[in-house]
């Protein structure tokens, strides 16, 4: 059927008990202008040229009515790895900017993983480092606003050798999003010098002479876990937490394990991120770095050089000790932003 809507050749058809508007132009109007001007009439339409979408005046006020699909720019833009989606990686700082259009983008921000422990004595062994904080959910974002700040957070560094304390890692970010980094594991000291670090998640702790244990680190709320404390005599160490799991303790030669970290599909596969760094042993009781890029700790007798943490996932570093004091490096962060197209 057709009708004239105001006299003009515009047509209203229904087909299939849709309705369809052919030739019918809403009105341009910004966000101050609308307020200021536009009939509040139950129905009355714009196209809101501030926000980029179509608003109808209902009972309870405007509401969105369309909106035009987000095109935004920054980091590795990929829109074949999840069906539907479009996937920006951020492995280097820089800017995730909403051309047009506005909705809501899915993020996964890790921070980067602590480095495990070193110490400056001449025996004993040091904890894992904690991995970066996880956060994942869900932004609304628009071009009105346009662009929002990325930054990966790098690993902790390596410590010097020999006796170098390890680092924490640092913070990742996007837009209002801040993960923390991983804290770094406890040094080996005397009597208090081998708790971990706080952070995203903790650092596990560090074998102490003359004190019958140490503490790990604490995590961050809903970030990331604790790490594991080195309970008693036998030269072994906590692991750095994880994501899920809080860093192990260790028990008498045996050094704790670091915590497993939490899986994400934001890219179309399943991959696990932020895992804590295994404690160092001086005996064969290494701990083994947490699932999600978590480095294994070292060990002493046999000699086995523990491993860092795993650059892209945020992992923390494997604890030192005295054959390597170095502390072991913990990975770099990463943020992948999501949305549909």
């Amino acid at each position: 059927m057709g009708i004239q809507i105001n006299g003009t050749n515009d047509t209203i058809s229904a087909a299939d008990g849709a309705l369809e508007v052919s030739g019918f132009t809403f009105q341009n109007k910004t966000t101050a202008q609308r307020n200021a001007g536009v009939s509040t009439a139950t129905g009355a339409a714009i196209y809101n040229t501030t926000t980029n979408q179509v608003e109808v005046y209902t009972p309870v006020g405007w509401s969105v009515a369309s909106k035009l699909p987000i095109i935004a720019t920054g980091g590795t833009k990929d829109t074949t790895s999840r069906s539907g989606w479009a996937v920006h990686t951020f492995t280097s700082p820089g800017t995730f900017e909403v051309v047009s259009g506005s909705g809501d983008v899915e993020y996964l921000v890790v921070a980067g993983g602590g480095s495990g422990g070193g110490f400056s004595g001449t025996t004993l062994a040091a904890g894992g480092g904690g991995a970066g904080g996880m956060l994942t959910g869900v932004l609304s974002v628009s071009s009105s606003v346009g662009s929002y700040p990325v930054i990966r957070g790098g690993g902790g560094a390596a410590g010097t050798n020999p006796g170098g304390a390890g680092n924490n890692g640092s913070d990742s970010v996007f837009g209002p999003i801040t993960a923390t980094g991983g804290g770094r594991g406890g040094i080996y000291g005397s009597p208090t010098g081998g708790n971990g670090n706080p952070g995203g998640s903790g650092g596990g702790g560090g074998f102490n002479q003359g004190a019958a244990s140490s503490s790990g680190g604490t995590g961050t709320s809903a970030q990331g876990n604790p790490g594991g404390g080195a309970t008693g005599p036998g030269g072994s160490t906590g692991g750095g937490g994880g994501a899920s799991a809080a860093g192990g303790n260790s028990s008498g030669a045996t050094a704790g394990a670091g915590g497993d970290g939490n899986s994400s599909s934001i890219t179309g596969t399943s991959v696990t991120y932020a895992g804590g760094g295994g404690g160092a042993s001086e005996s064969n009781g290494r701990g083994l770095g947490g699932s999600g890029g978590g480095g294994n700790g070292s060990n002493r007798s046999p000699y086995i050089l523990g491993t860092s943490g795993t650059d892209g996932l945020g992992g923390g570093g494997g604890g030192g000790e005295n054959s390597n004091k170095v502390a072991l490096a913990g990975g770099s962060g990463v943020v992948i932003i999501a949305y549909q197209v």
